[in-house]
């Protein structure tokens, strides 16, 4: 019982941590959830160079023939460069904790696995000794778990033979 407990912990501190992390959407400024094909609709205006975004901006401060209406103010597009950049480093690092937890996840089951494994042999060898008979059907159902046959078997069923045909019979008569 204390195996299924442990799992349903696990369960547990892994909801609380989606839930916190969908919290923590609501904190970030200007957070969009993507839709079908805005990588490819917003990246050639994103791709451009942060210094040719601030001459844009200084272009507009000083000239006013490029100041236009619905266009953004320079404060507000040097802050959106400054998010961008400032929320970039945020994301690399939520994208390297989220490569660490799933190497984390597979190295438990490695472990576990390594450890299922060591057993199986272990049954195995112990399976052949007479006092030890009782493991056979259990070394049996981790063969079969495992997805492992034994040698000189297919795991395959062999092919059903045709049935001969009218055709396929020798026609000649018989002496």
């Amino acid at each position: 019982m204390a195996e299924r407990k442990s799992a349903t912990t696990h369960w547990d501190a892994v909801q609380a941590l989606v839930e916190e992390t969908r919290a923590m959407r609501a904190r970030v400024p200007n957070f969009v959830i993507p839709s079908k094909g805005d990588r490819r609709r917003l990246g050639p205006a994103a791709s451009v160079p942060p210094d040719f975004v601030e001459l844009t901006v200084v272009a507009v401060r000083n000239s006013t023939p490029l100041v236009r209406g619905g266009g953004l103010d320079p404060a507000r597009t040097r802050d959106l460069m400054d998010f961008s950049s400032a929320y970039m480093l945020w994301a690399d690092e939520l994208e390297a904790t989220a490569e660490f937890v799933r190497h984390s996840a597979i190295a438990a089951r490695n472990q576990a696995g390594s450890d299922a494994l060591t057993t199986y042999a272990l049954a195995r060898r112990l399976a052949k000794r007479p006092e030890n008979a009782d493991l056979a059907p259990h070394v049996e159902d981790m063969r079969r778990a495992l997805g492992r046959t034994r040698k000189g078997k297919s795991k395959r069923a062999p092919e059903p033979t045709a049935e001969p045909t009218a055709e396929d019979e020798d026609t000649t008569p018989a002496k």
